[in-house]
C-alpha cells in the first residue's frame, strides 16, 4: 500500500524500490486527500442507499464475445514453460547480479506485479500459462497407459478441511521472501526456490488432481484466479467449459466466490502483506524496528536472524491487523441483527475485500511496474547478464520520466478510492440479498462504511509516510 518511487535502477525486491522518496513530492497535503477520500466514500454510500435498492451483482449477466481456439491454450502453456525454464537457467547460470539477471526482475515485477494487473484486465490467464499445471497435465497424459485400464482419477482426495490454507502458506512464504529474507534478490536462490515450488506443485497435482490442487492449494493460481474474478472478461462462462470468452458485469464475478477453509485468511493476507511492505518503509517502523531487533539479539540471535525475526513479527502483525479491522466490521453488522451468526457473516462478506486487495497492489506497486518492467527490454537480449545482445536491445536504459511523481500519486489514490468504492458496492449488494428490509440492509452497512474509510485513510497515510 505504500507509494512507489524509483530514482535509479534499484533492486526490484529491495525496500527502497517500494516508496516515493519523501512527502515533498506529493502534489497536495495528505490530510486533504484523506478528507476528500472519506467524503467520496460517504457520498458513494448515500448514493448506493438511495439509488441501489435491488441486488445487481449476484448474477454475472454473461454476453458471449468470441470463441478461443484450443491452440491458444497449448501456445500459452508452452510460453509459460519456456519462461519458467529461462528463469531457472538465468538464475543458476547467469551473473549473480540483481539488475543484470532476468530471473529477479521477471519474478518480482512481471510475475508478482504484472500478472495480477493482467488478470483483472483479461481474466485468469495464469490458468493457461502456469508451467506446473502444463507439465502436470503432460505427465498425466504420458502416464495414463500405465494405469489400470488407462483410466482412473488421482490416488487421493483433497481434504475439505485443508481448503485454501496451503495457498495462504505459499503467499505468506513469498511475502516473507520478498520483504524479510536478506538474500531475497540473489538469482540462484530465487531459481532454487522456484524449482522447489515446481516440484511441490507437481507432487500435489499428481496426488490430488491437477485442477483440484491448482484451484485450492497452489498459492499463485488461487491468488490470480481470485483477482481475475474482478475482471469483466471470463473464459468459458466461468465454468461452463465451452472455451469461449464472455463479457460479464463488472464485480459480478467475485460475488460467486466459493468460500473454503482459509479463503478469508487468504484475502486478509493479500491486504496485510502489501500493508507491511508500505509500513516497513515508513518512519514509525524504521524508528522502532531496532528495538524489536534488539529483543531477538538479546535472546542470542545474530544480527541477520534478529533482523529477519523482527520483520517477520511485523509481517504477521500487519496481517492480523487487517483481519481484526474486518472482524470489527462483521461485529458491527451482527449488532444490527442476530439473524446470522458472526462466522456466517465473515464468510458472506469476505468477497467485498477482494477489490480492496487489488487496489492496494496497484497503489503500492504501480511505479515499480511502470519503471522497473522496462528492464525487460534489455534483459530479454541479455538474460544471463554476460554481455550478450540477442535482439539488439541490451543497451536500453529505463526511462524514469514516463510519469511524474504527481501523476503516480493520483493513480495510487484513484486506485485506493476505486477499490474501496467497489468493496462498498459489493457489501451493499450482498446486504440487499441477506436482509429483506432495505432499511435494515442499509443499517448493516454503516460498519462496513467505517471499515472502508479506515482502510482508505490508513492506505493514504502509508502512501504519504514512506521514506519519511
Amino acid at each position: 500500500m505504500g507509494g512507489l518511487g524509483l530514482v535509479a535502477l534499484l533492486l526490484p525486491a529491495s525496500a527502497e524500490a517500494h516508496g516515493i522518496v519523501g512527502r515533498a513530492d506529493l502534489p497536495i497535503p495528505v490530510w486533504l486527500f484523506s478528507w476528500a477520500a472519506a467524503i467520496v466514500l460517504v457520498v458513494s454510500f448515500v448514493a448506493l442507499s438511495t439509488m441501489w435498492t435491488r441486488p445487481q451483482l449476484q448474477e454475472p449477466h454473461l454476453r458471449r464475445l468470441f470463441a478461443l481456439p484450443r491452440a491458444v491454450d497449448l501456445l500459452a502453456g508452452l510460453l509459460g514453460v519456456g519462461l519458467f525454464a529461462l528463469v531457472l537457467y538465468s538464475g543458476f547460470a547467469g551473473a549473480q547480479v540483481t539488475q543484470a539477471n532476468f530471473s529477479v526482475t521477471f519474478i518480482y515485477v512481471i510475475f508478482w506485479v504484472g500478472l495480477p494487473v493482467v488478470s483483472v484486465l483479461l481474466g485468469d490467464v495464469f490458468a493457461a500459462l502456469s508451467p506446473w499445471r502444463t507439465c502436470a497435465r503432460a505427465l498425466g497424459v504420458l502416464l495414463r497407459p500405465l494405469r489400470r485400464g488407462g483410466q482412473g482419477g488421482p490416488p487421493l482426495r483433497y481434504p475439505e478441511w485443508l481448503g485454501n490454507w496451503p495457498a495462504v502458506a505459499a503467499l505468506v512464504g513469498f511475502a516473507w521472501l520478498e520483504l524479510v529474507y536478506v538474500e531475497r534478490d540473489r538469482p540462484s536462490t530465487l531459481a532454487a526456490l522456484s524449482l522447489g515450488y515446481f516440484a511441490v506443485m507437481l507432487a500435489g497435482m499428481g496426488l490430488f488432481g491437477v485442477e483440484e490442487w491448482a484451484g485450492q492449494a497452489d498459492g499463485f493460481a488461487v491468488y490470480l484466479n481470485l483477482l481475475s474474478k474482478l475482471s469483466a472478461l471470463v473464459r468459458g462462462g466461468d465454468g461452463d467449459g465451452d472455451g469461449a470468452v464472455y463479457l460479464r458485469r463488472p464485480l459480478s464475478g467475485v460475488t460467486g466466490l466459493r468460500i473454503r477453509a482459509g479463503t478469508v485468511a487468504l484475502i486478509c493476507t493479500l491486504i496485510g502483506t502489501t500493508t507491511f511492505d508500505g509500513f516497513s518503509n515508513g518512519g514509525i517502523w524504521r524508528n522502532n524496528e531496532p528495538s524489536l531487533q534488539s529483543v531477538f539479539a538479546d535472546l542470542g540471535f545474530a544480527a541477520t536472524p534478529a533482523l529477519e525475526l523482527a520483520y517477520s513479527v511485523g509481517l504477521v502483525l500487519c496481517i492480523l491487523f487487517v483481519a481484526a479491522v474486518y472482524r470489527l466490521g462483521v461485529i458491527g453488522i451482527h449488532s444490527v441483527s442476530d439473524r446470522y451468526d458472526r462466522h456466517a457473516l465473515t464468510r458472506t462478506f469476505a468477497h467485498t475485500l477482494v477489490p480492496i486487495g487489488f487496489a492496494y497492489v496497484v497503489a503500492h506497486y504501480f511505479s515499480l511496474l511502470i519503471w522497473q518492467s522496462q528492464a525487460m527490454v534489455y534483459l530479454i537480449s541479455d538474460p544471463l547478464g554476460n554481455g550478450a545482445n540477442l535482439f539488439g536491445t541490451s543497451g536500453y536504459q529505463i526511462e524514469y520520466h514516463v510519469l511524474s511523481y504527481a501523476a503516480i500519486w493520483y493513480v495510487q489514490v484513484a486506485a485506493l478510492l476505486t477499490g474501496h468504492v467497489g468493496g462498498l458496492a459489493l457489501a451493499h449488494d450482498r446486504a440487499l440479498v441477506l436482509y429483506e428490509d432495505p432499511e435494515e440492509a442499509i443499517r448493516s452497512q454503516y460498519w462496513m462504511l467505517a471499515v472502508m474509510v479506515a482502510f482508505t485513510s490508513f492506505g493514504l497515510w502509508l502512501l504519504s509516510s514512506v521514506g519519511t
